[in-house]
This record gives structure tokens, C-alpha cells and sequence, in this order.
């Protein structure tokens, strides 16, 4: 697929061939789920607790006598059949980890990508550099592309500060060197703004998996 290289000012600068390995296969709803699934499963913290009868504190003194009261027996007032009592089969903190294989992860990454790509809803960008950080830099940018007020990711070729700094202030726009994006990151902006140069760190992301999960 080739698509066309924009300027910072909107103008073209050139085309590019994108990776068919990449933005050419054949995408796989399934694993996309899979992956979206495993990501929101490792942002739940779990920590949700309450107290068994065991760890209500008082209750050590029987409430009423054993017999006579025409009511059901009762040993303790921390019973969880009692108000301010523990509580039957409460949560627990635990993990909530859903574990995929590599080449599903991998695959839902590559299925991700070509989607955004087959929609049109990809913009290869000139590569340019901020000196120091600058909101109105990135905001003319987005101005120029036909992006303002979207919800965009810009993949990066590297880690870039002073990039980021000058993004985080626009609403809805999310910053990432390309190696690092997940499927769920792809799949939860609208648009994707990659620069010339972080499409081949992209594709050495997937390492020898290139040929085997697509």
C-alpha cells in the first residue's frame, strides 16, 4: 500500500510503501479482542476486599440466649446474617492477568495497524524535531493535517521529550515511540499519525515474527 508523506504544513512531501507485512495482512477480529481484553484485564488494580465473620472486630459475646426468643440460634453479632457483620464469599484482592501467546499479541498489533490503513484513517508524517516545548507547534500541525480535535496517536521513531511535552497539553492526542504501542492503543484512537521514520522501527517491533503469525 502506498500512501502519501505530509509536511508539518499539510503539504505532500513525497510517498511511501508501507509494509505489507505489516499493514498488508489479513486482519483478525478475534485476536484483536483477545488482545484488547488482556489489556483492560491488566489495568484492573483487584484490590477489592471485605470482611468475613473472622475479621469483623467484636462479637465476642453471644447476643441472646440459646433458647427461648423463638428466633434462630445465634453464637456472635458478627454473623454475616447480622447488620455490621462479615460477609458470605466477599471479594479478595487478586490478578486480574489474562496471558496471551506472543504471536497473538503480535498478530493483533499487525491486525490493528492495517485496519487504520485500509479505513484511510493513517497519515505518514515528514519527520521534524521541537527545540523546546511548544503546544501551538503540534496544535498547528494537527491544524495543517486535517486533525484538530480528533483523537489521534502519533507513533514516534524514538522516545522524544520534548514531543511529548509539547502534545500533552491537546485534548484526545497520545504519544508513543512506535516499538512500544499495543493493539488496544491502535484500536482506541480514530487516528494514526506515523512519523517517515518510525515505520521501520515499527516493523523491526515484530522482529522474526514477520513471517510466521500473519
Amino acid at each position: 500500500m502506498t500512501v502519501d508523506i505530509l509536511n508539518k504544513d499539510g503539504a505532500k512531501a513525497g510517498s511511501i510503501e508501507l509494509p505489507a507485512s505489516v499493514f498488508g495482512i489479513e486482519p483478525s477480529e478475534h485476536s484483536m479482542y483477545l488482545a484488547v481484553r488482556a489489556y483492560l484485564a491488566h489495568r484492573r488494580q483487584g484490590n477489592a476486599k471485605t470482611k468475613t465473620r473472622a475479621e469483623v472486630r467484636g462479637g465476642g459475646k453471644k447476643p441472646f440466649k440459646q433458647k427461648g426468643t423463638g428466633g434462630a440460634r445465634r453464637g456472635t453479632s458478627r454473623s454475616p446474617l447480622s447488620p455490621g457483620g462479615g460477609r458470605i464469599h466477599g471479594p479478595v484482592p487478586h490478578f486480574y492477568r489474562i496471558d496471551l501467546p506472543m504471536k497473538v499479541k503480535r498478530l493483533a498489533r499487525k491486525s490493528a495497524l492495517t485496519l487504520r490503513a485500509r479505513e484511510n484513517n493513517l497519515i505518514v508524517l515528514e519527520d521534524f524535531t521541537i527545540s523546546a516545548p511548544k503546544t501551538r507547534e503540534v496544535a498547528s500541525m494537527l491544524k495543517a493535517i486535517k486533525l484538530e480535535g480528533k483523537k489521534v496517536l502519533v507513533l514516534l521513531p524514538k522516545a522524544d521529550e520534548m514531543f511529548v511535552k509539547s502534545a500533552g497539553n491537546i485534548a484526545g492526542v497520545t504519544t508513543f515511540p512506535a516499538d512500544k504501542i499495543s493493539a488496544y492503543d491502535v484500536l482506541s484512537h480514530g487516528k494514526l499519525v506515523i512519523f517517515k521514520s518510525a515505520i521501520e522501527t515499527l516493523a523491526n517491533s515484530f522482529g522474526d515474527a514477520n513471517e510466521g503469525d500473519a
